[in-house]
């Protein structure tokens, strides 16, 4: 059996932390998506994760964003979701997550409506 393998690429844009993920989420790379959303050892307020080259998750991807989303708006910020391909889009609509996370087509999407707030 393969282990998964996830790639996490980020970076700061006017204020906003970043995150493009490619490959798979689940028990095996779930902590380098924790990571991830917890920059520099911190929490950042504000952030959009990429899910375009995002092939597989599991449960551990949804337990993953379930606690960034609660930690961001405990802190006053919020937890976007753009590019959400397919097999995440219908995970999360399983679950129920796409009512509480806001999710956009685009990067630029979710940018524009941290101005328009």
């Amino acid at each position: 059996m393969s282990q998964a393998h996830l790639t996490v690429t980020q970076h700061t844009t006017d204020g906003v932390h970043v995150i493009a993920l490619a490959g798979e989420i689940d028990h095996t790379t779930a902590d380098a998506f924790r990571q991830a959303l917890t920059a520099d050892g911190g929490r950042p307020r504000y952030t959009v994760v990429d899910f375009r080259d995002v092939t597989f998750m599991d449960s551990s991807g949804i337990n993953v964003l379930v606690a960034a989303n609660n930690a961001a708006r405990a802190d006053g910020g919020w937890l976007r979701l753009a590019h959400t391909s397919t097999p995440v889009l219908q995970l999360l609509h399983i679950v129920g997550l796409d009512d509480v996370i806001p999710l956009y087509p685009t990067l630029n999407e979710a940018f524009a409506a941290q101005n328009a707030a």
